[in-house]
């Protein structure tokens, strides 16, 4: 079958990769992809919430199967747009519509979800910009440190944590009342600090069965210990050594389960992927957030893993036919180093030719912001490159992944040195 998956990240450039891996795959298209995926597919130059193009391109490449690997064009609609065009609504598509993104969309509708269905999480209450007084009452009577969430999508930096109520106060006024992130400060959630360790739960569901991918753990934060502002993702493991069958059957039974039936129940059809974020709480897991789609830079350690043929999975989840099936996945692990551009989360440059590419590599590089211009791959964004290494234990995972890092190289280039060490730590 014909495939185009959408998005130009580190995400997609995995999807392609292990999309590329099956029989049943016959050509491969990425809308707009990047110099990673262009190795693997046909790169086309449409933006992803260009849904207009994006349906005349399918049906001009005759296309079967469309992944939707970002998050912006499921809340934008691109599920709704394929169903209610006559020429589209054949074509099998993995994502969630606009009323399941919400999921993601706004944390508000999904803090509220979770309290419909009870699903554990942690307690919250939202303030919109004529109540910032009541905000600032509200954080008087919490205990420190505070979270604040913006309400909509905020490109993976739209969470602060402050240990400082002062500092809150100061923070939600530039949420709500400067916008510091546009329409995704609208609302603001104020929300307890959970106490744990993260990790993120992948589902891929047809709406009413599901099959549950390999768990991983990601490093948000730039600096090393977790330091430093929020990213879109330094580096990721999986699998996740607490995590172990108790641990997970707790985190299917109380979490999984009443999401799914949730969603049954409210009517949502849903088919696509769940990423559940959580955190172990002494033994116990709370959802922080989900997301309606993979995350990333989870993706590129968690589908080296998986033994399944990647398309029979998707088409099974887009026709509803997930009932009975499940993921077989080995038992080694793999450790993901996100390269960055110096400057960034912040301010950086774009242009900078990256080295050592066309050298033997012995991880998996997969491409994030990156382009090819005149022949030369150069860096096109904050995240460029997450390098994936894969062993029998983590230690073997990580020494793999660290020595694929040091075989690349562009002039400002940042990553962690400590991805995974945490976890290597835990008695």
């Amino acid at each position: 079958m014909n495939i185009l998956i959408i998005g130009n990240g580190g995400r997609e450039h995995a999807f392609a990769w292990k999309i590329k891996q099956s029989n049943r795959c016959n050509k491969l298209f990425v809308a707009p992809g990047n110099a990673g995926t262009a190795e693997l597919a046909t790169n086309v130059p449409i933006a992803v919430d260009n849904f207009e193009a994006i349906g005349k391109f399918c049906l001009e490449q005759n296309i079967n199967l469309v992944v939707v690997g970002p998050e912006a064009p499921l809340v934008k609609g691109i599920r709704d747009y394929f169903e209610q065009d006559q020429n589209l609504k054949h074509i099998l598509l993995i994502g969630p519509g606009k009323e399941g993104a919400q999921l993601e969309g706004s944390k508000d509708f999904s803090k509220q979800f979770m309290l419909r269905h009870g699903v554990p999480t942690a307690k919250a209450k939202t303030f919109l910009v004529h109540e910032v007084n009541a905000a600032f009452e509200y954080l008087d009577e919490c205990a420190p440190p505070i979270v604040l969430k913006a309400d909509g999508l905020a490109a993976g930096k739209g969470v602060i944590i402050t240990p400082d109520i002062n500092e809150a106060k100061s923070t939600i006024r530039e949420m709500l009342v400067d916008k510091k992130f546009g329409e995704a400060s609208t609302k603001v959630l104020i929300e307890e600090f959970l106490s744990g360790i993260e990790l993120s739960v992948f589902v891929l569901t047809d709406g009413k069965d599901y099959v549950i991918l390999p768990e991983a753990k990601d490093y948000k934060r730039i600096g090393e210990g977790d330091t430093g502002p929020n990213t879109g993702g330094m580096g990721a493991i999986s699998p996740v050594p607490f995590a172990d069958e108790a641990f997970m059957k707790k985190v299917e039974d109380q979490i999984i389960k009443p999401t799914i039936t949730g969603l049954h129940k409210e009517n949502i059809d849903y088919k696509g992927f769940i990423f559940i974020g959580l955190m172990n709480c002494s033994s116990d897991p709370y959802v922080i957030e989900y997301n309606a789609r993979m995350g990333d830079p989870e993706t590129q350690a968690v589908l080296p893993r998986i033994k399944n043929d990647f398309v029979d999975l998707l088409i099974d989840a887009a026709e509803g036919n997930l009932s009975g099936k499940r993921i077989e996945s080995t038992v080694d692990y793999a450790a993901t180093v996100v390269m960055v551009s110096g400057g960034y989360p912040g301010d950086y440059p774009k242009g900078k030719a990256i080295s050592g590419l066309e050298a033997p590599n012995p991880a998996l590089v997969f491409h994030a912001g990156s382009r090819q211009v005149n022949g030369h791959i150069v860096t096109d964004g904050g995240r460029v490159l997450a390098i994936t290494g894969r062993g029998a234990d983590m230690a073997s995972a990580r020494e793999k992944a660290y020595a694929g890092v040091a075989k690349l190289s562009w002039e400002g280039v940042y990553f962690r040195n400590d991805i995974g060490m945490d976890l290597m730590n835990l008695k």
